[in-house]
Parts: C-alpha cells; structure tokens; sequence
C-alpha cells in the first residue's frame, strides 16, 4: 500500500491547523500527518496530531528522554480519544533550556515499554543514515527491531545508493517511510549539511531560488526499496 505523509511543526496551534488545511487542499496523495515534538514550542506533538484527525491519519514523535519511566506515560489518552494508532520513537536531543527534567533513556527503552503497555499501538522508530558509521547505525536498527518496533521513517536521503544500500538492511515485512526534503535555498542546503551531516553527491545542483516557500514535494523510492512509503519535510 502506498502512503505519503508530511511532517508539520507546531509551532503555534492557529498556525498548525492553517497547514494541515493547506495540506489537505493542495496535496490530495498526502495520508498522513507526522508532528516532532520540539522542547521550543508549547504544543507535544500528540496533541498536534489530534488536530489532524479525521482526514488524516496522525503520527506524533515521542521523545523517550521526556518520559518518567516510573509514571504513567501522559499521551496514552489523547492517542486513544482522537483514534491515533501510529507513533515514532525517538531519543530526543537535550532541551534548549537546561532545567528542563530529562531522564536517562532511549527510544529502545520507550518502544520496549511500549510493547508492554500500549500494544495495539504501531510504533516506528528513527534511521538516520548520516548520523554514525553505516555499522553503527545498522546494530541501532536492529536494537530497535528487537526491542518491538514494527517499522521506520527515515531521515531524507540525497543520494539513492545510500538508499539502495539502507533498503538492504530492512527485514521483509517492516513498514519503512522514506525520507525526502525539497532543497530550494542555500540556507536550507547548509542546514541539512550542519544539522544532520547530509552528504551530497559532488554531481547535485538544488535548484536555487531565494524567495520559494512551499510544502514539500516528494521524490519516489529506488525500485529495490522495502516499501512504498514516503516522509516529507520542510525546512
């Protein structure tokens, strides 16, 4: 089955419904909205996500180090309210304002307790193939796997044989969201270069333009991918 979802940060919650309609009258093969949860802005990504529903499915971002593991876990009732079946797992950077309560875990440990008390959920975990050595990231992957995740969405890929040779890791049957941004600045170019390590191929020439803002577009998976799942963003 084909799906394609767009990534939207909450900045505000008037700003956030604006997209999603914007999303909902401009991309028709747009499913599924995916939120991150950003220590910077005021709306958990759960809450954002019911925003979405029921025109799209939802997915939040959950960010393990934001979890007490002795208490209960505070966004189980909002996903259960608002039909919200799907959630992607990760560690999560070290806030902004330091006196923030972070605890020491890792999205192993959120999707390991997931599995035990929220079972019926789906849960994707993150691959990010710039981050560390393809080896490293390889045995995070299979951490992941065994400790009950179902699936994966990507961050985007700027080169299709780096996407090749991550397809090759993905059991059958794993559900996967492959990542892709749309490049249309340089600024944006130098983000993705200083913030997520992105690699470019030395032939890529973005298509430059100073003044474009939009929603992002999509670019297809290689033929031999896992699946047909695509993860857009914007930045």
């Amino acid at each position: 089955m084909t799906r394609v979802s767009v990534e939207l940060v909450p900045r505000s919650r008037s700003g956030l419904r604006a997209e999603i309609a914007q999303v909902a009258a401009s991309l028709s093969s747009v499913d599924t909205v995916n939120i991150p949860d950003l220590t910077r802005y005021s709306l958990r990504s759960w809450l954002g996500c019911a925003f979405a529903r029921p025109h799209h499915a939802a997915v939040p971002h959950l960010r393990a180090v934001d979890f007490n593991p002795r208490e209960p876990l505070p966004f189980l009732d909002t996903l259960e309210q608002h039909g919200l079946s799907e959630v992607l797992v990760v560690t999560g950077d070290a806030p902004a304002d330091m006196s923030a309560k972070v605890y020491d875990q890792d999205a192993v440990d959120l999707i390991r307790r997931l599995r035990r008390e929220a079972p019926h959920l789906t849960v994707y975990a993150g691959l990010d193939p710039y981050r560390q050595s393809f080896a490293r990231e390889r045995d995070y992957l299979e951490r992941k796997l065994d400790a009950g995740a179902t699936g994966f969405f990507t961050q985007p890929f700027f080169d299709l044989r780096v996407m090749d040779a991550y397809s090759d890791l993905i059991p059958d049957g794993a559900q996967i969201w492959w990542g892709a941004t749309s490049i249309l600045t340089e600024s944006s170019l130098n983000y993705w270069r200083a913030r997520n390590h992105a690699v470019f191929p030395a032939r890529s020439r973005p298509p430059w333009s100073a003044t474009a803002r939009s929603l992002p577009t999509c670019s297809p998976s290689p033929a031999s991918a896992a699946s047909t799942r695509t993860s857009c963003r914007s930045r």
